[in-house]
């Protein structure tokens, strides 16, 4: 699997999903960390499918694995501080930081954390890991309203230490193709479709397939 047929692939191992259990291995590195498999591991979220990782180095790579949410880039805040004034501050940053957000919470200050993040009304993709690798394994994706209800419908699922990743605010202004990236379509023209130029493009860049695509047809076409 690599960037150019991740998404071939996963249709053809389709036909195991329902009676097989499927790993995703790394001949070197770890999957998904500038690595294959963010493809794969959507879908199968998308279609519900459980996915697991095993032990790792660190819980925040393993996190960033399950969470289903862009680390291509990502920055790691540690665990979040008691004072005021300092996680003031870092919720202020994580809301118009470009880059995913990695933080360490407490089971005791969870739901209050994520009701700061809700009443600060912002609206990004969440996912909440617990106890990964565990027997008791659980990661809660999606709104932040969603996933505080889910965390209240049992004192068990906020008892331990939690991994949070935040989605980034996607920044228009930077998102623009580079006198470099215009060279790769060019080379990827000659052997890929225009379709698969822009989902390659899109998949290394994160930026907007529109906008991928204008500029496309017009070196094609040029």
């Amino acid at each position: 699997m690599h960037d150019y047929n991740e998404k071939k692939l996963i249709k053809r191992i389709e036909k195991y999903q329902s009676n097989s259990a499927i790993a995703l291995i790394s001949d070197a590195g770890s999957p998904l960390i500038s690595d294959p498999g963010y493809n794969l591991v959507l879908n199968y979220i998308e279609k519900k499918i459980m996915i697991t990782t095993v032990p790792g180095p660190s819980s925040i790579i393993s996190a960033l694995q399950l969470s289903g949410l862009p680390i291509n880039k990502f920055k790691f805040f540690g665990f979040i501080s008691k004072n005021k004034k300092l996680l003031d501050s870092l919720i202020n940053e994580i809301e118009f930081l470009n880059t995913t957000s990695v933080l360490f919470v407490s089971g005791n200050r969870l739901i209050n954390f994520l009701q700061q993040l809700l009443n600060k009304k912002i609206q990004k993709k969440i996912s909440v890991c617990k106890e990964i690798t565990k027997k008791n394994e659980r990661v809660f994706r999606g709104s932040l309203e969603n996933i505080i209800e889910s965390l209240s419908e049992n004192k068990k699922n906020t008892k331990g230490e939690f991994v949070v990743i935040i989605e980034g605010k996607e920044n228009k202004a930077q998102k623009r193709l580079s006198h470099e990236t215009e060279i790769q379509i060019r080379k990827l023209l000659i052997k890929f479709s225009l379709t698969e130029v822009v989902e390659i493009v899109h998949k290394l860049t994160n930026i907007s397939k529109k906008e991928i695509y204008k500029t496309a047809l017009l070196l094609k076409n040029d």
